[in-house]
């Protein structure tokens, strides 16, 4: 029996070129994961334009293709959503806007597959990652943000060795989607982070790979509105709500 596999793609307002990235990473896909049983679940949550229209025209055309709609906005809740209905599957999700070369994507998954770890993150700040065409005032923010998350969750239960929080490129273990999920609150772009963070301080094994990344100009990301999740997302972090899921996954283990 093959293992099962899913890819969750949250959209926001991406009528443009949603089609052809959808049916890019279909291709893609079918050729280099024939060992799995796959589907690709398009995640709609708040567009207001035609998006929506060409995911289900895409889902009746394909079998494995399927698409949910959320009334709600939010990155991480769109994830986490559809995560959770498919607990048995490995899960991954990827920006719509395919930045991340999907060269990768195998060697994510496999590692999930082998038992290697329970999360795979995709990474743009290690030594080998190739990326094009970033912006340098997005580029520094990032290492910043990196370096100021690793500063302020030094004193927690494990080294913190993760340096790319917020790539969206990540892979995760049925493990950890029962497991510790449930405990993840973000709704947002700091859903990430907190994944992450959680993962890490509970002792779950995380993998970061190095991807090749090339920036795309019409990223949706609101740096100064981000900024400031963020920020709020590591002082609840920082000020009891880690400490406190620390305790409850304790005692799934007991």
């Amino acid at each position: 029996m093959k293992p099962k596999l899913q890819i969750v793609l949250p959209v926001l307002n991406e009528e443009i070129s949603f089609k052809k990235n959808v049916l890019r990473l279909y291709k893609i896909i079918s050729n280099s994961l024939t060992e799995y049983e796959w589907t690709i679940t398009i995640v709609n949550n708040g567009s207001i334009d035609r998006t929506i229209e060409i995911a289900y025209k895409l889902s009746n055309k394909y079998s494995e293709i399927s698409c949910s709609k959320l009334k709600l906005k939010g990155r991480g809740r769109a994830i986490r959503t559809e995560w959770m209905k498919k607990q048995t599957m490995i899960n991954c999700y990827m920006d719509i806007d395919l930045s991340t070369d999907l060269s990768s994507l195998p060697i994510m998954i496999e590692l999930i597959n082998k038992g290697e770890c329970e999360l795979v993150v995709g990474s743009r700040l290690l030594e080998k990652s190739i990326v094009n065409n970033r912006p340098l005032n997005r580029e520094i923010i990032s290492r910043i943000y990196s370096l100021l998350v690793r500063m302020v969750f030094l004193s927690f239960r494990r080294p913190l060795y993760i340096k790319d929080f917020q790539c969206g490129f990540k892979a995760i273990s049925p493990k950890l989607i029962q497991e510790l999920l449930p405990y993840v609150q973000d709704n947002g772009w700091f859903f990430d982070s907190e994944l992450i963070l959680l993962a890490n301080n509970n002792g779950y094994k995380i993998k970061e790979i190095p991807v090749q990344w090339t920036d795309d100009p019409d990223s949706r990301v609101k740096i100064i509105t981000t900024a400031i999740q963020d920020l709020l997302g590591m002082i609840r972090l920082k000020f009891g709500y880690m400490r406190k899921v620390k305790k409850l996954i304790c005692n799934i283990h007991v």
